[in-house]
């Protein structure tokens, strides 16, 4: 029997690449996301010749969370591995430009869901004694971020997050690794209505090399991958070292409303 993975936020972007290249090598899947779009997503996995569940659910509340966890449970069969990717952004002043439950979503999905969903599976790992989890985070979590404050803490939640569990986890045979990308070619910026801003317009990585990066470190069990370009590793390796106000100055000029045109 193949092994099997599951793959959240995959009706798109990087988390649809994650679902093919674990199709790819193998795995059957349980993919989940809130759009129409994963039923089709899940035929076009089939098509690679694995067993796929789609499943469309809202995992920014409770039940959205436990509905896919029955589904999971429901299968009578191990996760082997466990990809929370869902997340979603939103760009501009964080007073006069977003709302509050423009924030608290993010922090609904990309923090309290990731938290939820990982307790559900990573206890059957733990019993097991195997198993693999991969965060999506983003080198938005290297440094604050003005202008999408929350989505650049969510992210940094989830290095922190990753990072715990995996000295938690180090002698039960799971392995946790967290995923860092850069500005990646998706419809991120679309969603977050930061267009206009120069991070959006400038350069970015290809969602497919991003999730083969990920699966691999994965399946190596390094502790995390700054995926994509050099920039991105320069990025981070800045991250380390420069005092948070200046980095927080320096993305500034990227993500502010407008600063596509300066």
């Amino acid at each position: 029997m193949n092994p099997q993975a599951v793959v959240t936020g995959a009706s798109s972007g990087i988390g649809l690449e994650l679902a093919k290249v674990f199709a790819d090598n193998g795995y059957d899947l349980v993919i989940a996301a809130e759009d129409a779009a994963i039923d089709t997503v899940g035929e076009e996995l089939r098509g690679r010749g694995v067993e796929v569940d789609a499943v469309q659910v809202d995992l920014s509340s409770y039940q959205g969370v436990e509905d896919l966890v029955a589904r999971i449970r429901m299968k009578g069969r191990p996760v082997d591995a466990l990809a929370v990717n869902a997340g979603v952004g939103v760009g501009g002043d964080f007073v006069r430009d977003t709302s509050v439950d423009d924030n608290l979503e993010i922090v609904n999905l990309n923090v309290t869901s990731a938290v939820h969903l990982t307790h559900r599976v990573l206890a059957d790992m733990v019993d097991r004694k195997e198993g693999r989890v991969l965060f999506t985070s983003s080198i938005a979590a290297t440094t604050p971020g003005p202008f999408q404050t929350v989505y650049s803490a969510s992210k940094a939640f989830l290095s922190s997050f990753g990072q715990g569990l995996r000295e938690e986890l180090k002698d039960t045979g799971v392995s946790v690794t967290t995923l860092m990308p850069g500005p990646t070619d998706t419809n991120f910026f679309d969603r977050a209505g930061m267009q206009d801003t120069k991070v959006a317009q400038g350069a970015k990585d290809d969602p497919a090399q991003v999730a083969r990066e990920g699966f691999e470190a994965l399946m190596k069990g390094e502790d995390h991958v700054v995926a994509g370009s050099v920039k991105n590793k320069a990025q981070a390796l800045a991250g380390r070292v420069l005092p948070d106000p200046v980095k927080a100055k320096a993305h500034r000029k990227m993500s502010e409303p407008g600063s596509a045109e300066s």
